[in-house]
């Protein structure tokens, strides 16, 4: 099989998101250099501008990524022999089966700034978890591959191996 992926993307956090965070930060900043002596200030400015980077860019670390046969869902991954039907969800879509439809026992890696998603079978009946729901800004891409890999390891109809 080819080794470079055929699908990746990264769930990153929104430009806003840094944007807010800067204003809390400089909101911060303005309360504490009227109340502590300017080093305090700025020392406590710099580790909080250190804990908002460490929060969004590891909230917005996970990878979903299709390659060699295997599907990778942040620290997840199936291989996608093991995979049925696939669904792109638009905004609704991915509201009710994050909602009023889900499972408890499926596998989700949703993120609220991603609207969109993928809803993904899964085939093994050794595997209790009867599907994946993934956030993602192209959904229609991501399903589009799963369904070809799946092809792709699936067993020509009529065979008996």
């Amino acid at each position: 099989m080819d080794a470079t992926p055929t699908y990746r993307e990264r769930l990153s956090v929104p430009l806003r998101w840094w944007v807010q965070g800067t204003m809390l930060v400089a909101s911060l900043w303005l309360a504490v250099i009227v109340a502590v002596p300017e080093a305090l200030a700025w020392a406590i400015t710099g580790v909080a501008v250190a804990l908002l980077a460490a929060l969004l860019l590891g909230y917005g670390s996970p990878v979903i990524s299709v390659a060699d046969g295997v599907l990778r869902a942040g620290r997840a991954r199936i291989e996608v022999r093991h995979l049925g039907a696939v669904q792109a969800l638009d905004a609704e879509g991915a509201r009710r089966a994050a909602g009023v439809e889900a499972d408890a026992r499926a596998y989700l890696l949703l993120r609220p700034y991603r609207k969109r998603a993928v809803r993904v079978e899964v085939s093994d009946p050794a595997d209790p978890t009867p599907y994946w729901l993934m956030s993602s800004r192209r959904p229609d891409d991501l399903a589009e591959v799963l369904r070809t890999s799946s092809a792709r390891v699936a067993p020509p109809s009529g065979s008996t191996g």
